[in-house]
């Protein structure tokens, strides 16, 4: 996936951070220089997630926070909570929730996406969304970046408890939305089998006639409709360049109907 190009930076703080402007300019967001940084898939999967005014929504693995400030900035009247397992992460996430003027309505948290902090009951949340490491534990090497490690690969939790605990968190007939990558689809809709239904599939083209890496998925808590697969979206132009659609997204915070 093409990591986006941010539209405004300045010099690393002392800190080894830097601020990146996304979604048009509108979100600030620190993010460390060296290691896992921000590509466009926070911003596709925020646009994905249905939200009306007043939902409360939960991101699994939020990072710096890049997903929820899109959301919350999208729509100002939800409230998005998020747990992240890196300390440092969620350090800057909640630096970035300040940044961008949203303590109140994001709130990110340390925590085990398999030992959930008390707090985050269960059955309680509208939405669940992820983004969850795209390489299974033990089929790529570790970068020792430990931040990075932690994004790209699996570790103790995997996919499948990934989207047990979406299930567990949501409401009944509420939505789960991820992105991953589209040659895992066959394991993500094993374990949606029985749990989840209206299961739609919304490819990210490339462009240029290559099949799509990047899939989003939602599925809804409890519901027995069949698995439908959506056009999906065609990222660049033959020049390179974002689409029309893509850039609606990216820069002027447009939502994905799937």
């Amino acid at each position: 996936m093409t990591t986006a190009k941010p539209e405004d930076a300045v010099a690393p703080n002392p800190e080894g951070l830097r601020e990146d402007r996304i979604l048009g300019g509108r979100v600030r967001l620190l993010q460390p220089v060296d290691g896992y940084r921000v590509a466009i898939d926070p911003v596709f999967l925020a646009a994905a997630v249905p939200a009306m005014p007043t939902d409360l929504v939960l991101e699994l693995g939020a990072g710096v926070g890049a997903a929820a400030l899109c959301l919350a900035t999208r729509e100002p009247s939800l409230r998005v909570m998020g747990i992240e397992i890196d300390r440092e992460a969620a350090r800057v996430a909640m630096r970035n929730v300040d940044l961008n003027g949203m303590k109140g309505r994001v709130d990110i948290m340390v925590g085990d996406l398999l030992r959930l902090p008390p707090r985050l009951a269960p059955a309680t949340f509208h939405h669940v969304m992820m983004n969850p490491p795209f390489m299974p534990a033990g089929t790529a090497t570790p970068s020792p970046q430990g931040g990075k490690a932690r994004s790209n690969v699996e570790g103790e939790a995997q996919l499948a408890d990934w989207l047990r605990v979406a299930h567990t968190m949501l409401r009944p007939k509420s939505n789960l939305v991820l992105i991953h990558r589209a040659d895992r689809l066959e394991e993500i809709l094993a374990a949606l089998q029985s749990r989840f239904g209206e299961i739609v599939l919304f490819p990210l083209w490339p462009g240029g006639n290559r099949p799509a890496a990047r899939v989003l998925v939602r599925a809804r808590k409890g519901i027995q409709t069949p698995t439908r697969l959506a056009p999906g979206l065609v990222l660049h132009e033959p020049d390179g360049r974002y689409t029309a659609a893509a850039e609606a997204v990216l820069r002027d915070g447009a939502g994905l109907i799937l």
